[in-house]
C-alpha cells in the first residue's frame, strides 16, 4: 500500500519531547473530529503518549524525506532528535509544541483511549486543532521506496 507518511511529536508535559515516524493514522469520525493512530511498541513515543495524552501529528511533505533516518531509525531512548532538529533550523512552534516548518499539516490529538494492535498500540484520539501550513505533495511510502529507504 501507498500510504502517506506522517511524523508524531510527543511530551511528557514536563518539557520532554521525542519525533516518531508513523504510517498507522487513519480520520475515523467527522463529527466529533477523531483519528486513530498506531504507535509501535518498545518506542519513547509510546511511553510518552502513555503518560501524556496529548501529541501533534504531522503530515509530512515529499521533501521530507530525508527525515526517515532521523526520526524513524533512531531511537529516542538513545538520541535527542528534537535538540538535532533544532541545531538544523528545521522547527517552529505550535500550542506548546515543536513542530517540523515543512510538514503540510498539523493536528493536535488528545488520545481518549487504547487498545492492543498486535506490535503497535491503538489510540483513538479527538483532534482538538488543526492546520494548514504548507502547499505540496505528502511524503508516502512509494517516495520511501523510491530513495530506497524502506523495502516494505
Amino acid at each position: 500500500m501507498n500510504l502517506p507518511v506522517y511524523s508524531i511529536c510527543s511530551t511528557d508535559g514536563n518539557g520532554v519531547y521525542n519525533m516518531h515516524m508513523i504510517t498507522y493514522a487513519t480520520p475515523i469520525s467527522m463529527n466529533p473530529k477523531r483519528y486513530v493512530c498506531g504507535i509501535y511498541e518498545g518506542t519513547k513515543t509510546l511511553e510518552l503518549i502513555i503518560s501524556h495524552n496529548g501529541f501533534i501529528l504531522q503530515l509530512l511533505s515529499e521533501k521530507q524525506y530525508r527525515l526517515i533516518d532521523l526520526l524513524g531509525k533512531k531511537s529516542g531512548y538513545e538520541f535527542d532528535k528534537i535538540t538535532h532538529l533544532k541545531r538544523r533550523n528545521l522547527l517552529n512552534e505550535w500550542n506548546g509544541f515543536p513542530i517540523l516548518k515543512d510538514a503540510l499539516a498539523i493536528m493536535q490529538l488528545k488520545a481518549i483511549s487504547s487498545f492492543p494492535g498486535g506490535d503497535h498500540t491503538g489510540f483513538l484520539c479527538d483532534v482538538t486543532q488543526y492546520k494548514n501550513l504548507n502547499d505540496g505533495n505528502p511524503l508516502t511510502l512509494d517516495i520511501l521506496r523510491q530513495h530506497k529507504l524502506i523495502r516494505i
